[in-house]
């Protein structure tokens, strides 16, 4: 008889922004495998209750939009009025806007800023303290290849994810000797829409067939095709485990040896 996983995050809760869909879908599922109760957050409160009842019993979905401060703080505070203190905040919500830099014009920078980094900075400052009273918590920022490399035509986009890879580094050292542990997953390009959104505008402006277009992404990975959102699941797991404690202040690239850190 094959035994069951231990639910090994049980009784923590976990919070993840952006979790309807996608990566973030895929991580609300991995952590409610592994016992944690699991509070999904996306721009939608129906779609975000929909996300959390298809994990089961004692999840919850709220609406959140990460820009704006008030809607953090009051989600938040229904997270830990419904199912306690955050012990893991997994921060994947985020926006992916293209043009060459001569064409990104303010408001795309301020947006792209806004959603990847600034909203990362209001969640952790929402959750941190809790952590740190407890004396244990993860936080874990979902950033990308982008915040470690260069890409063309996503200046904007790049720049907030350097800083978010810049955010989790020094808030690691920070908070180091708390119990908390921060580390940044950075995907390459993955199976979501953000990168079937890409494919598409790269047939628009190109006229590209939609495997051309696909074949320009997969070839920056060595391994030859797109990340699976589970696999950037599996890190982020791993991440939250007990035996992880002594890893913080890492970016970690699930890329397929695109990127190489060290």
């Amino acid at each position: 008889m094959i035994a069951r996983p231990q639910p090994v995050l049980a009784p923590r809760t976990a919070l993840v922004t952006g979790g309807t869909r996608g990566i973030g879908a895929a991580i609300a599922v991995r952590l409610a495998e592994g016992g944690a109760r699991v509070v999904i957050t996306g721009r939608q409160a129906a779609a975000a209750q929909a996300a959390a009842a298809s994990l089961g019993g004692g999840m919850l979905g709220l609406a959140l939009d990460v820009t704006d401060e008030a809607s953090v703080s009051a989600a938040f505070a229904h997270a830990r009025e419904h199912l306690g203190q955050i012990d893991i905040l997994v921060n994947n919500a985020g926006q992916a806007g293209s043009a060459a830099f001569t064409r990104t014009g303010t408001d795309l920078w301020q947006q792209m800023l806004a959603v990847n980094l600034t909203g990362t900075f209001l969640c952790i400052r929402e959750a941190l303290p809790g952590m740190m009273k407890a004396g244990t918590g993860r936080i874990i920022n979902i950033a990308s290849t982008a915040g470690l490399t260069g890409y063309p035509y996503v200046c904007a986009y790049t720049a907030a994810k350097h800083g978010v890879i810049g955010l989790t580094r020094a808030l690691a050292l920070e908070v180091a000797r708390t119990g908390v542990t921060v580390n940044a997953v950075c995907p390459g390009y993955t199976d979501t829409d953000i990168v079937r959104d890409a494919v598409s505008n790269i047939m628009a402006k190109t006229g590209r067939t939609q495997a051309e277009a696909l074949a320009s992404l997969t070839a920056s990975n060595p391994q030859g095709r797109l990340v699976k959102p589970e696999e950037v699941a599996g890190a982020v797991f791993w991440l939250c485990l007990e035996s992880s404690a002594s890893v913080t202040g890492q970016a970690i690239a699930v890329a397929g040896g695109e990127v190489l850190t060290g």
